[in-house]
């Protein structure tokens, strides 16, 4: 028998740049996307501009209840300014066993400050945060803050660096790091619990300031790892 197809996974905020080329290089690798948007025409406007980039691909759009609801797997790529107000939204589209993969980072230009800095969050960093308000049984992982926006947009841009994932299990990183990797040029690195978000999320602050320094899109990469990084 064939493979079956793999399941689709709901990246809410992919209207955004960072969302946005996630969808387009998961839909490449085969991935079926179903985008989320708080305007459901959005989403589907959204979707049907990303069928032009990848013709091959399925993109689905509806509103973000609608997405999270639709998928086993949900990244969350919304800025911090809209990550609790979207979480809130989602409770009861979230359930049990789901993994929600955030991207989120709390950057001071959420409060009309510098993207340079970071706000303080009570939790520790937001993707403590999104575990608190997530439903009971929903899996938190991060991920993706150190990769750039336009570089996965830009299908013809090769890319090649790590992704800092941090999760409370092992095996939720490992099936998020999955995912991650069906996108060619990236390599999932086990960072630690979800309480290391607060370093991870602090670098997109810290390459924000090196690619306006050198006019570059710079990534992450890590030297003198095993070649084998999940069992």
């Amino acid at each position: 028998m064939p493979p079956s197809p793999p399941d689709p996974v709901a990246v809410i905020g992919a209207s955004g740049a960072l969302g946005y080329g996630l969808a387009l290089r998961l839909a490449r690798a085969g991935t079926p996307i179903v985008i989320g948007s708080r305007d459901p025409a959005r989403a589907r406007d959204t979707a049907e501009r990303a069928r032009g980039h990848v013709p091959g691909g399925s993109f689905e759009g509806l509103d973000n209840a609608g997405a999270a609801a639709a998928a086993a797997t949900v990244v969350l790529s919304v800025p911090f300014r809209n990550q609790s107000e979207t979480l809130a939204d989602l409770k009861r589209a979230l359930s049990p066993g789901t993994l929600l993969i955030d991207a989120s980072v709390p950057l001071a230009a959420a409060v009309s400050g510098k993207a340079t800095r970071m706000l303080g969050v009570w939790q520790g960093s937001a993707a403590q945060q999104a575990a608190e308000m997530a439903p009971e049984g929903v899996r938190v992982i991060s991920a993706l803050h150190t990769v750039s926006a336009a570089s996965l947009s830009d299908l013809d841009h090769p890319l090649d660096q790590d992704v800092l994932v941090c999760g409370d299990s092992r095996a939720d990183k490992g099936e998020g790091a999955e995912l991650i990797e069906r996108i060619e040029g990236l390599r999932c690195v086990d960072c630690g619990r979800l309480e290391m978000s607060r370093t991870t999320e602090s670098l997109t602050a810290l390459l924000i300031s090196v690619n306006a320094n050198y006019k570059v899109h710079a990534g992450i990469r890590l030297t003198s790892l095993p070649e084998q990084l999940w069992g």
